[in-house]
């Protein structure tokens, strides 16, 4: 095998140019798939985390039947006190589980005295959400970002502010009716104003969660959903199933107490996401293209120029298996320097964009820094597809050399 592997490189020395062309154009494939995937790879993670870690959490636990009726936001569908003790207690057991924020979404009738419109509102424990929401504050453009928000205060939507010309330390009344029809007004005090993920169309606000206890009449325990932060995003399927397992009690009327969703069930942007993995997949397939057709021509092209150098070979009485393992392993030998030499572009490349420091725009949040990164993962699939597909090549080039009849091939001209 090392005297084959010897002839296969001094081969490939012998034709400089054609090795040169050939390993080029390798190289440009897998340097542009490597960048795609460093590229594409942060985008996705910057938007997941944007979303995750500054709206929905990893996963949401909610009262069976809450979020096909979100759009209502329920009160009659929020988790009393037994049933949310059943869920923290499921959560402080499992290890994945970082932190988790309770909240209370409302919607109210929002005036400033002058105008009236109304708003969706997160109440929310302020410790509990800043530690499972970490970008939350980000999306604080305006007033204190400190401690969230406090007992009077809320956080209103940028929406509302431009259009109502409202400022940091205005009076605002919120109204809203409880799950048994009372109406009640409470004053606040505007804290800050939240920008949006996806726009200045948002009319998400956020208050305390005694607040809205008080604005609602709720005596005693009562939460719509438990946002849940893990302690890595790559937990959340497992742990979404676990979770939905130790939480498949049922009610007296045999139907689930509980519903589990990741992140992934409740947003639109987990399209997006999806839309990111299937061009990274076409951005691999047009790979396989380059290196499948490059490396089969120059094998076929090398077959043709060498046929009485094979004739030769099978004269003296080397073995057809020989024969093909020396064109295979040519072939294998353009992949490696290919792989080799787009690796280390593409990591100087890397390199280049994150010293760049470049950044752009994400909905109403603008200065995210892109930050591509090259996993020893990513280097390794694009590295082994190659070879496999180099070899795959070289296979019918290879045994056309094999099954050539020495006499014929030395009175080839």
């Amino acid at each position: 095998m090392r005297d084959i592997l010897r002839l296969a490189a001094l081969n490939l020395a012998r034709y400089k140019r054609r090795t040169a062309l050939t390993a080029l154009l390798i190289t440009l494939g897998v340097t542009a798939v490597l960048l795609f995937i460093a590229v594409a790879g942060s985008f996705k993670a910057m938007m997941v985390g944007q979303i995750t870690d500054s709206m929905l959490g990893h996963l949401q636990i909610h009262r069976a039947g809450y979020v096909a009726a979100v759009e209502n936001l329920p009160l009659n569908r929020n988790l009393n006190a037994q049933q949310l003790a059943q869920v923290e207690q499921v959560l402080a057991k499992d290890p994945a589980v970082a932190s988790y924020s309770l909240r209370i979404k409302l919607g109210a009738m929002f005036s400033n005295f002058n105008e009236t419109t109304n708003i969706r509102l997160n109440a929310v424990v302020p410790e509990k959400e800043a530690a499972t929401m970490p970008l939350l504050t980000n999306r604080i453009s305006e007033g204190n970002k400190a401690g969230l928000v406090g007992r009077g205060e809320i956080l209103i939507p940028e929406l509302l502010a431009r259009g109502m010309r409202i400022k940091v330390g205005d009076t605002i009344v919120l109204v809203a009716t409880n799950k048994e029809g009372s109406v009640n007004g409470q004053p606040f005090v505007v804290r800050g104003v939240l920008s949006g993920i996806s726009g200045p169309g948002g009319r998400d606000g956020v208050v305390h969660l005694d607040d809205a206890k008080t604005l609602l009449r709720i005596e005693g325990v009562e939460v719509s959903e438990v946002a849940v932060r893990l302690r890595t995003l790559k937990d959340v399927p497992a742990t979404t199933k676990r979770l939905a397992a130790a939480l498949a009690a049922t009610g007296p009327d045999g139907q689930p107490l509980f519903e589990v969703h990741s992140w992934e069930k409740l947003t639109p942007f987990a399209t997006i996401a999806r839309m990111i993995d299937l061009m990274t997949m076409f951005i691999r397939v047009m790979l396989i293209a380059i290196v499948l057709v490059s490396i089969m021509n120059v094998m076929i092209m090398a077959v043709y120029e060498r046929i009485n150098e094979i004739g030769t070979m099978a004269a003296i009485g080397t073995q057809p298996g020989s024969i093909m393992a020396l064109f295979v392993t040519e072939g294998f030998l353009l992949g490696v320097l290919g792989i080799a030499l787009g690796t280390v572009i593409s990591l100087l490349a890397v390199i280049g964009l994150r010293a760049a420091h470049i950044t752009f725009a994400f909905g109403m949040q603008s200065g995210i820094a892109l930050m591509p990164v090259l996993t020893p993962k990513d280097i390794a699939t694009v590295a082994v597809l190659v070879i496999i597909i180099a070899v795959v090549a070289s296979l019918q080039p290879a045994a056309k050399a094999a099954k050539m009849d020495p006499i014929t091939a030395l009175r080839h001209v």
